[in-house]
């Protein structure tokens, strides 16, 4: 199957509810750079009138899992991915429309590589920034994935 923003919206509503319902879209992918959105609204709100830290993770895991998602797919091999570690840094209330954007394809291709070269499990570290509508940036996390290219 071939990966776009279309199919995993439609896998997020059947697989993932809470995502989808949440109003967490992909809405770009290439094999470098994943952006995912999501809107603060009722569903993903904190008591005080932002966005929750946990909706915010959710978008952001969501645009590096969709990278490694298609690097394995683009490898034509077999490949376990782990989330092992995750960080997150909030800097500005989350209200509005924000955008999460990872731009690390390149290191997850050379892992899967790596992988397959070594026999062993290699880790990456990806990171997703997300930014309201002015520019700014709200958060940003950083995912440490696991991947292991399957004999």
């Amino acid at each position: 199957m071939k990966i776009t923003p279309k199919k995993i919206n439609a896998f997020m509503l059947f697989k993932l509810p809470l995502g989808y319902l949440s109003g967490m879209r992909v809405k770009e992918l290439d094999n470098q750079k994943c952006v995912v959105t999501i809107k603060h609204r009722w569903m993903n709100q904190n008591p005080f009138n932002s966005m929750f830290w946990a909706a915010q993770g959710m978008a952001a895991e969501m645009s590096t899992g969709v990278l490694v998602m298609q690097a394995i797919e683009n490898s034509k091999k077999k490949v376990s991915m782990l989330v092992t570690h995750q960080d997150g840094n909030f800097f500005k209330k989350a209200t509005g429309k924000i955008v999460f954007t990872c731009n690390n394809g390149n290191e997850i291709k050379d892992a899967i590589e790596k992988s397959a070269e070594t026999k062993e499990g290699q880790v990456v570290n990806l990171v997703a920034e997300g930014v309201n509508s002015d520019g700014v940036v709200v958060s940003n996390f950083t995912f440490q994935w696991s991947l292991k290219v399957k004999s």
